[in-house]
């Protein structure tokens, strides 16, 4: 009549082991995927980090005192390039910050997981540890023997046991690393995202400040255009006084040469600017995207150049080329340097509607081809879109083609 009791002891060994089984099986595949993960977390961070790494300072001087209203202006077009470059950089630090909180917010979803499953199985696992795997637990393998039909069966439940004891210890261990590993990621998610944060507040001071001095050196060029204007009118007035006193001394003053104004006329008003000459249609060549994003860029052709700007309706350089390529259906980022990355490389031989062409080492231009040796691009401040020759920006130091 003994019979039942032990027959229950042996159910609720196999039981045990079943769920032992179950659970360590359950949770064993977790584990691997976190790791993956956490790598990613851990790569997004470090590439980030060293891309900013990677990008140049560009410090702002004191704004020069130009002499005339041509050095004002030359003052100016070398400000507003310096300008661009710092605001690819600044483009680009928006990009590895978003990167960043990305991968910040990754790394908190793996340390919540594993976390988690540290939680579960924590207890769960080690009170069956404990109950199978307990030096000196007499009763536990008198339910073994009593319930074995023979010593054979004994030997092999209790090295079940052993087997559940040991990979029990393992997972949790494991489990145990990854969250250490997690918080880890964590951290160093955290700590890259701060680093890309400053970077971009410190590039954006830079970008501020060339803005200013790009507004100063356009107040001298106003102000020393009005006053070589003035001065230029002042020498005509005193000519004039000059031969009136020669009229009233010795006779009539010399006859004015014909086609030459009078002194006191009024300057001829400067002439209506032109108006911008229908963008080119795209030669053929190009995949359906590549040429998506000509006709769409082509479409931009007299919008204004703004820093930073990236549509509908204002661009910069790399704006421009994102703004055409997302029409195509393509994600492009607001770099024109992370773009020069992307694609594959082909040369000026090579060269079809629709591929990007670089410019500047490091780079910090970009414009989009669209055959015939012109291109159309977002070229600086004060210009619109427009379309001209490739070689118009001097030396090429990059050709990408993206579609």
């Amino acid at each position: 009549m003994a019979t039942p009791r032990p027959a229950l002891g042996h159910a609720r060994a196999q039981s045990t082991a079943g769920r032992s089984t179950r659970t360590t099986r359950a949770a064993g595949p977790h584990t691997p995927s976190l790791v993956r993960r956490l790598g990613r977390v851990v790569l997004v961070g470090t590439t980030a980090s060293l891309t900013l790494a990677l990008l140049p300072g560009t410090a702002a001087a004191d704004p020069e005192q130009a002499d005339t209203a041509a050095q004002a202006t030359q003052l100016a077009a070398e400000a507003g390039h310096r300008l661009e470059v710092v605001t690819e950089q600044v483009n680009e630090a928006r990009e590895v910050l978003t990167q960043q909180q990305a991968a910040v917010e990754e790394a908190d979803r793996a340390a919540a997981d594993a976390r988690s499953q540290l939680d579960a199985l924590d207890g769960r696992l080690r009170e069956v540890a404990r109950s199978a795997y307990t030096a000196g637990d007499s009763m536990a393998e008198l339910d073994l023997l009593m319930t074995s039909d023979s010593a054979e069966d004994f030997v092999s439940s209790l090295a079940t046991l052993d087997q559940i004891a040991g990979h029990t210890t393992d997972v949790l261990a494991e489990v145990g690393e990854v969250a250490a590993a997690a918080r880890q990621a964590q951290a160093d998610a955290e700590q890259a995202e701060a680093a890309a944060q400053q970077s971009l507040d410190e590039l954006s001071t830079q970008e501020d400040r060339l803005q200013d001095d790009i507004a100063a050196y356009q107040e001298q060029v106003a102000a020393l255009t009005a006053a070589e204007q003035e001065a230029a009118a002042a020498a005509q007035r005193a000519l004039a006084a000059q031969q009136t006193g020669s009229v009233g001394e010795s006779g009539p003053a010399a006859a004015v040469p014909a086609g030459a104004a009078p002194a006191d006329a009024e300057p001829a008003p400067a002439p209506a600017p032109a108006a911008p000459a229908p963008a080119p249609a795209p030669a053929g060549g190009g995949s359906g995207a590549a040429q998506s994003a000509v006709q769409t860029a082509l479409a931009q052709v007299g919008d204004a150049y703004v820093w930073g700007a990236g549509g509908p309706d204002a661009f910069d350089c790399s704006g421009l080329t994102q703004y055409a390529y997302a029409a195509a259906g393509i994600s492009l980022p607001h770099s024109s340097r992370m773009q020069s990355q992307m694609g594959t490389a082909v040369s000026r031989a090579e060269l079809r509607p629709g591929d990007l062409v670089f410019y500047y080492s490091p780079v910090s231009h970009v414009s989009l081809y669209i055959g015939n040796g012109q291109m159309v691009h977002a070229s600086t401040s004060g210009q619109p879109v427009k379309v001209v020759s490739v070689d118009s920006m001097g030396g090429i130091t990059g050709m990408r083609r993206i579609a």
